[in-house]
């Protein structure tokens, strides 16, 4: 997984930057202050922090490619932190808003908690978190390798019930980058 990111970044780079991600940014960004501080895990390419750039948010990316976090750098002007989600502190930030958009797709579900728990130390109190995984069972290893963790909503709420976030919405949607691939995205807020 981590050697395709690490090697194949411009590719992967040249075929996301382009998507639409109003759509699926939509419900988290209706309910955020002007002006409000996002940190996007695992920002790949930079086009949600573009997006959220250009709607008058502060936001800022979080990303372990070398490649990908300069690629994305370059593409928004924005800052990116280069780290794995797995070990990096994030107590230093304070962020009103987290996307995890597929960010977490190559993480077995036994390390998901844990991952979670550390990347929350970065939210307000009262934050609100985008989540989206591919939904289904099982595990899938695609054509390049990456091996990708499946999740019914039943599992993904069960491994939330240890955090301190609560589901205000959620959805299941067809993926902008495969239309044949269901994500469920969940609006989480911290109490």
């Amino acid at each position: 997984m981590t050697d395709y990111y690490q090697t194949h970044y411009q590719d992967y780079f040249n075929r996301t930057r382009y998507l639409d991600p109003s759509g699926f940014l939509m419900p988290l960004v209706s309910r955020l202050k002007e002006g409000a501080t996002v940190l996007d895990v695992g920002c790949g390419s930079g086009r949600d922090l573009s997006w959220l750039k250009q709607q008058g948010f502060q936001p800022r990316g979080f990303e372990k490619s070398p490649g990908l976090a300069r690629l994305a750098r370059e593409a928004t002007g924005c800052e990116i932190i280069e780290g794995d989600f797995e070990t990096y502190d994030f107590s230093g930030l304070s962020v009103d808003a987290i996307l995890l958009v597929t960010s977490l797709v190559h993480l077995p579900h036994h390390r998901f908690e844990a991952a979670m728990t550390k990347i929350m130390k970065a939210l307000k109190p009262e934050g609100w978190v985008l989540l989206s995984l591919k939904q289904g069972e099982g595990a899938r290893k695609d054509d390049e390798g990456r091996t990708f963790y499946h999740w019914t909503e039943s599992e993904l709420e069960t491994a939330l019930s240890g955090t301190n976030l609560n589901t205000i919405e959620s959805t299941i949607t067809l993926s902008v980058k495969n239309r044949e691939e269901a994500i469920i995205s969940m609006l989480l807020r911290s109490c």
